[in-house]
């Protein structure tokens, strides 16, 4: 149907990964014009966009990357600290059983 004027335009999107920026939307049956407007406008800005957009992809891996080695080396703090001490063994039975510290 033919519509003398558009006033709004509405979206429902749904994303996979957020970061997605949706812009500059075109209504047009000119197909030649909506390529010529895309070239000006899209165009002009996509290739700096996408590397924008990788190094923010990068940096990300980067931190993730850190993140997972912290982890990793927290565990492995956590498993040396789990160790005992063989001459310690039995010692907090005994004071357990006399209900205060011996020195």
């Amino acid at each position: 149907y033919k519509y003398d004027e558009i006033c709004s335009v509405g979206l429902d999107l749904w994303q996979v990964k957020s970061g997605t920026i949706f812009d500059n939307f075109l209504i047009s049956d000119d197909i030649e014009e909506a390529k010529r407007i895309g070239d000006e406008t899209w165009g002009a800005t996509k290739d700096e966009a996408k590397k924008m957009k990788d190094a923010q992809d990068e940096e990300e891996r980067k931190k993730a990357e850190e993140e997972a080695k912290a982890a990793e080396d927290s565990k492995e703090d956590d498993e040396d600290e789990d160790e005992e001490d063989p001459d310690d063994e039995g010692d907090d039975d005994i004071e357990n059983e006399l209900g205060h510290d011996e020195l």
